[in-house]
């Protein structure tokens, strides 16, 4: 069971991703935010989805917020760092995560279709995994579901 004031700071790192996630989807992208602070809880790095904006296929959130406060920290190694995240990340995303040697990962929704954390599988904890990553899920679960499942409805209504 996490602490109150560990829970008040989740939860405010994920409402800041979940803007971010907002900022994606209106600008046509699949609504997903991240956000890197560190230990002192200091905002390092954000990023949004941008596949369709920059016709990059390793533009999701995760990738760009990585990128970002590699660039930002002026190094790889991310280990002092936290990093918040709307949705379950992909395999490619936990492949990076745990390239980026990153201290802890919090998310929102599991993705039943390409979790790579613990849903579908587990790069991260998987024996040829060269970083132990704590994980962190559910944090503003309904709320990451219900702007995820609004943005997908409203796609599919457009295509019609």
């Amino acid at each position: 069971m996490l602490e109150y004031p560990e829970y008040l700071k989740h939860r405010k790192w994920m409402n800041h991703a979940l803007e971010l996630a907002r900022v994606a989807g209106n600008a046509g992208e699949v609504p997903v935010g991240a956000v890197i602070v560190d230990t002192d809880d200091h905002l390092i790095a954000v990023g949004e989805n941008r596949k369709e904006r920059d016709q990059d296929p390793t533009a999701h959130a995760e990738i760009m917020a990585i990128r970002s406060a590699s660039q930002n920290l002026e190094s790889w190694r991310l280990h002092q760092c936290t990093l918040y995240v709307t949705l379950e990340p992909c395999p490619m995303c936990a492949g990076a995560i745990v390239q980026a040697r990153l201290g802890q990962l919090i998310y929102g929704v599991d993705d039943t279709k390409t979790g790579a954390i613990r849903t579908v599988i587990n790069i991260p904890d998987h024996p040829a995994s060269n970083h132990r990553l704590k994980v962190l899920g559910g944090i503003l679960e309904s709320d990451c579901r219900e702007q995820l499942q609004n943005w997908f409805a409203t796609q599919r209504c457009q295509r019609k």
